[in-house]
């Protein structure tokens, strides 16, 4: 049962912080491969939520905004990031920077056909998760300086 729940932890940490998963992979000695389908599992599931029920729950947490300003220094921000990278930057940059659940946001809001969002954020996620986690797993010297103790 402790195995199960070490295995459930990296997908769900996962879907809300990307390098959370590898690094709780990689210290709980699970299987690598087993570590880097799991942490992209994770991510894909927050993307899919975001995509197939987004609309859903802006609509369920929107009735809870009191601010309904269309342009805020966020929204230009997002704008700004979209006219950058495009939908492949953004894909290639969740993991890393936006967290799955910001990029999911970020995509889903500036209206991408469904098809190519997940078909880049699968993409992302497996060459991350691989990266991450073989980085975390065999090469940990290379970014323990980085690490303050």
């Amino acid at each position: 049962m402790a195995t199960a729940l070490k295995y459930f932890t990296v997908y769900f940490l996962s879907g809300l912080k990307f390098i959370f998963g590898p690094t709780f992979g990689v210290a709980n000695d699970l299987p690598v491969l087993a570590t880097i389908l799991l942490t992209a599992s994770g991510m894909m599931t927050t993307i899919y939520l975001f995509t197939f029920f987004g609309d859903e729950l802006r609509r369920l947490f929107g009735r809870f905004r009191k601010n309904k300003r269309v342009f805020t220094k966020k929204s230009r921000q997002f704008v700004k990031i979209w006219r950058r990278f495009g939908l492949k930057g953004i894909c290639l940059l969740t993991p890393l920077i936006l967290t799955p659940p910001g990029g999911g946001l970020l995509v889903n809001l500036l209206g991408t056909n469904k098809r190519l969002i997940l078909k880049w954020m699968w993409i992302s996620a497996l060459l991350w998760s691989t990266v991450i986690t073989l980085i975390v797993k065999y090469a940990f010297w290379l970014i323990e300086d980085f690490i303050p103790i």
